[in-house]
């Protein structure tokens, strides 16, 4: 099997060393009982709700960690296609930060043959990789040739590893 090789931003993480990159931004996260929401953000305060499985607390807060990031000042009413935009950009750094290329062409890599094989070896919910897959049809269409492999989000995941249908002439 290939050695897993993950690159950049693109790293395979827990919920605990998220919490813990948090720390040198000042950024204070608590998990609380929230009744309407998953998460939320407001300066440099993240609430997210105690109630959720840990994998879904990871999703929560890399797009909580998203807002911060990227967004700027209330964007709460979704009609407001600014806000729209905003929100967009938010879980697009979430996605790229905890499900991007590099980590999905580990998880191929590392044997898994399922979006459930593949979600739980990301350590995120089978719901939060739907999502980037749907993401990232809408930015790549239905697939994107990346580092030699060619990834596949639509009708389902698929990987090939295009290295192996090339030859060299002698």
């Amino acid at each position: 099997m290939d050695s897993i090789t993950i690159k950049g931003d693109d790293l395979l993480t827990t919920y605990e060393d998220l919490l813990i990159e948090t720390d040198p931004n000042n950024i204070i996260t608590k998990e609380k009982h929230l009744i309407a929401y998953k998460g939320r953000i407001k300066g440099t305060r993240i609430a997210i709700n105690k109630d959720l499985m840990e994998q879904e607390k990871k999703c929560v807060l890399a797009e909580e960690l998203g807002h911060y990031y990227t967004t700027t000042g209330n964007i709460l009413d979704q009609r407001d296609i600014c806000n729209r935009k905003q929100e967009y950009r938010a879980r697009l750094w979430g996605y790229n930060r905890f499900v991007g290329l590099h980590s999905i062409i580990s998880a191929y890599k590392h044997g898994c043959q399922s979006l459930y094989e593949t979600a739980d070896f990301l350590e995120v919910t089978e719901l939060y990789l739907k999502e980037v897959l749907t993401c990232y049809t809408g930015k790549y269409g239905v697939c994107k040739d990346f580092e030699g492999y060619r990834i596949f989000f639509e009708p389902y995941l698929h990987i090939e590893n295009l290295t192996k249908y090339m030859y060299m002439d002698v």
